[in-house]
């Protein structure tokens, strides 16, 4: 609340309370009447005011993680021109100890099921492939504000209820990984420069609402918002249990 608003609303009460009586006098049905006293606005309290401020973070959450994709180029800077398949199957490729050989090898195997899923999630490896294939369908949005589309991709990380959100933009014929998220997801959405993640909450009529925000100096999404909100439903069912816990919000589950 910006603080002379209180003044100013206590300075509006008053006038209106002035005005009363004269326009009572005129036989004014109807007119203004005073609301009353304005509450007074009460400043936040500052606990512990002894402790010495912290200089450096406690716990390196890699808020700000970018990399570039090894072995995948994109053409003329085109982002469309990439294939999101490949996209995934390098990350796997760049896990052997979580994919291959790891909890998630069932993810590795049905890769094989995937053909070039396009933007509208076509491929060539038939219905029942594109079924098994874990790579979702990519979108397409400029969320880095160049001008120019960026590369939003899920994939689902199998046995387990986990899906792997990714973000990626062109630099040159460069492409570079912005945001990395995963979590037993119930909805993603792309707003503006954003992207939104909700995720089911163990507390029932509630859920995790997460927003990304690209940030042009950082030249990454930063995690601008966290948040628990009411879905209306009480009964809903207990958060999906899954193989593994889920990761930290900014991504660093995925082990990179």
């Amino acid at each position: 609340m910006p603080p002379r608003r209180p003044v100013r609303t206590a300075l509006a009460a008053v006038a209106v309370a002035l005005l009363v009586p004269a326009a009572a006098a005129c036989g004014d049905a109807g007119g203004l009447e005073g609301a009353g006293a304005t509450p007074t606005a009460a400043a936040p309290d500052k606990l512990w005011p002894e402790l010495t401020p912290a200089s450096s973070p406690a716990f390196e959450l890699g808020e700000v993680d970018t990399q570039v994709i090894k072995g995948v180029t994109v053409p003329g800077g085109d982002i469309r021109a990439v294939d999101p398949v490949r996209v995934v199957a390098k990350e796997i490729a760049a896990h052997p100890d979580e994919y291959t050989d790891g909890k998630y090898a069932e993810t590795a195997r049905r890769m094989a099921d995937c053909g070039r899923a396009g933007e509208d999630g076509s491929g060539d490896s038939g219905d029942r492939g594109r079924e098994r294939c874990p790579v979702l369908r990519a979108y397409y949005r400029d969320l880095t504000g160049d001008g120019r589309d960026d590369l939003t991709l899920g994939f689902r990380k199998l046995p387990g209820n986990l899906t792997a959100v990714r973000v990626y933009t062109a630099r040159g014929d460069r492409l570079v990984e912005v945001m990395a998220y995963e979590d037993a997801v119930s909805g993603v959405e792309l707003a503006g420069r954003s992207v939104i993640i909700r995720a089911p909450s163990e507390v029932a009529g509630y859920e995790y609402r997460l927003q990304w925000t690209w940030d042009p100096q950082q030249r990454a999404m930063l995690l601008t918002h966290d948040e628990m909100l009411r879905t209306g439903d009480p009964k809903r069912s207990p958060r999906p249990k899954s193989s593994a816990a889920p990761a930290s919000p900014s991504g660093s589950a995925s082990g990179r």
